[in-house]
């Protein structure tokens, strides 16, 4: 049997095969991006649904499934309500120890006439009607309110009024170094000073100095007392003093305090 080859048939139709051979190819690519498309055409020409739908889907290839982010769950700051504000607020105030020099405001509520803004003496106490002398220095807000709520109780033949007692202002430790240092004056501390501290803050011992002789000058409720301390074999350092825990804690300053220093 003799077959016909592409060089034995005529020009005009081998460029006419290829004319459509590449509409065809054109057509594939279109209804591969359009797999509803494919199906619509098969279905006009008369292919039954079953198949029509085989064309779009091998028109449109093996599925691929789209790559889904992993959920990320949402970072959510914590609230702090208003109440939670003032709870930490109420026992940063608790937490306080009064000292000599601060300013206290106390509320008898109901009873405007016993509003005050007293002053911390230096003996650590202060007056307030009804109430007496109020022992505060060391002591903070919250026994400090309840002491006088319980002293003006006796003049109430129902329950006593509230009381509430605030830090108005605060100076901190105030103290005095005095005699032979650098820079012999008044200082103020957050925190009570030991002795030491107290000294570094004064610029140190001057020449001359008898640091075996310092002492504290201390006001008490019972009077001035004097408290001597071991300067001079505490600045001796490793030739007076072991290694370890100290047997006797250094003396700290309160407020009021003088250290003097011959």
């Amino acid at each position: 049997m003799f077959h016909s080859t592409d060089e034995d048939r005529p020009l005009a139709a081998r460029r006419k095969t290829r004319t459509v051979s590449t509409a065809i190819t054109a057509l594939a690519m279109g209804l591969a991006a359009h797999p509803a498309m494919a199906q619509v055409i098969a279905t006009q020409l008369g292919a039954s649904p079953a198949a029509a739908a085989a064309t779009a889907g091998n028109a449109a290839g093996p599925a691929i499934a789209a790559p889904v982010a992993p959920a990320i769950a949402p970072t959510i700051a914590p609230v702090v309500s208003g109440a939670q504000s003032m709870t930490v607020m109420a026992e940063a105030a608790n937490r306080y120890t009064v000292r000599a020099g601060d300013q206290l405001d106390v509320f008898v509520w109901g009873e405007e006439r016993m509003q005050r803004q007293v002053l911390v003496q230096p003996d650590g106490n202060f007056a307030f009607p009804l109430a007496g002398n109020i022992r505060a220095a060391g002591r903070n807000v919250t026994d400090i309110a309840d002491e006088i709520r319980g002293r003006i109780a006796l003049n109430y033949t129902a329950a006593p009024p509230d009381v509430t007692v605030t830090v108005r202002e605060t100076d901190g430790t105030r103290f005095y170094v005095l005699g032979k240092v650098r820079t012999p004056g008044s200082f103020t501390s957050g925190s009570a000073p030991n002795i030491l501290q107290a000294l570094s803050m004064a610029g140190g011992i001057a020449e001359f100095a008898d640091t075996g002789s310092a002492v504290i000058l201390r006001q008490t409720r019972n009077g001035q007392v004097v408290e001597r301390v071991r300067l001079s074999s505490l600045l001796k350092g490793a030739r007076s003093l072991q290694s370890g825990a100290l047997a006797t804690p250094l003396p700290t300053l309160q407020s009021g305090d003088v250290l003097l220093i011959p």
